[in-house]
């Protein structure tokens, strides 16, 4: 690999840029170690120029939320003819819709928990406590709120009381017009990484997540010490077979590309409930795809050396 050169997106400007840069220097980082020649670039209104003029052998996508994950940066590089790693811009938006993606899954006959999609004008026109009570009436307590699109659990909190509703309901639209409102299942939070390799998609060994607080938000994902993880998740043999099983499906359901990582909620049955999917996992040094790729014998810069390879190939 060492004539390979690649640039390595990072940044940009959504909520998430810091964990995105973080993620941009772990990733090449890794790869520098697997001999590739890394740039590192910020995906801001020099990158075309710089994709046109320097044309590197591929691009690797280290960006989270925004362009980097809804398809807007995976169109830019198809649309120039630049190989790149990862799922394409039609997947990419699938994913990136959480409530697209739990249809998919949920019509596919995959556990996912039941859910009603609400954006912001419905509250404006009907009443927010009308809205809120039926709301309530229809799934429970307790729920999980979050954003209908984005990453890092910015804006999603778990409800327990009705009362705590209206608080959480403006803390998820801060960050979006709709909100998702989920049924909150209690049980064991897993992420499951997925590969593609030269036999289809791989599921690497679960990570289990234990936040200290009980939830896995923003803070609990990105301050270390806030959270315990297992990588490999202790887990049966028969269930660590239906996590896996289910971030595979979930990967070929939505048409997803070299990486992905599923996360789920193993309740009390032993039952896999899909939460989401992410076409860009986090690569910083508590993000859950990298324990992964540890808990499976295998190296980072490898992993994606293979990958770049593969994105060189398919798109000559």
């Amino acid at each position: 690999m060492s004539d390979r050169w690649v640039a390595v997106l990072s940044g940009g400007l959504s909520h998430e840029r810091e964990v995105s840069l973080r993620s941009g220097r772990r990733l090449s980082a890794a790869l520098r170690a697997a001999d590739v020649t890394v740039t590192e670039w910020d995906a801001d209104n020099r990158l075309l120029d710089r994709l046109r003029n320097e044309r590197p052998d591929a691009v690797v996508i280290a960006l989270h939320g925004g362009e980097g994950e809804n398809g807007a940066v995976q169109s830019i590089l198809e649309m120039l003819g630049t190989p790149y790693v990862g799922t394409d811009p039609r997947a990419c938006r699938r994913a990136w819709d959480k409530p697209t993606a739990k249809a998919e899954i949920a019509r596919a006959g995959l556990a996912t928990p039941d859910w009603v999609v609400l954006p912001h004008s419905t509250f404006r026109e009907l009443g927010a406590q009308p809205v809120l009570d039926a709301l309530v009436a229809k799934l429970g307590l307790p729920l999980m709120l979050k954003p209908d699109q984005g990453g890092s659990a910015l804006g999603a909190r778990v409800v327990r009381d009705a009362a705590e509703l209206p608080s959480a309901m403006v803390g998820a639209l801060s960050y979006g017009d709709t909100v998702l409102v989920e049924q909150f299942v209690e049980g064991t939070e897993v992420a499951i990484g997925v590969v593609d390799g030269k036999d289809g998609p791989e599921a690497l060994p679960a990570v289990r997540i234990e936040a200290a607080d009980g939830v896995y938000d923003y803070a609990a994902r990105y301050t270390a010490g806030l959270t315990s993880y297992q990588a490999p998740a202790e887990l049966d043999t028969e269930t660590a077979t239906r996590a896996g099983e289910l971030a595979v499906a979930a990967h070929r359901l939505l048409g997803l590309r070299d990486v992905s990582r599923t996360d789920a909620i193993i309740d009390h049955n032993g039952t896999v409930h899909f939460l989401e999917v992410n076409v860009s996992p986090g690569m910083t040094e508590t993000s859950l795809f990298p324990m992964a790729i540890d808990a499976a014998d295998r190296s980072l810069g490898t992993v994606f050396a293979g990958l770049i390879e593969r994105a060189i190939t398919r798109e000559h």
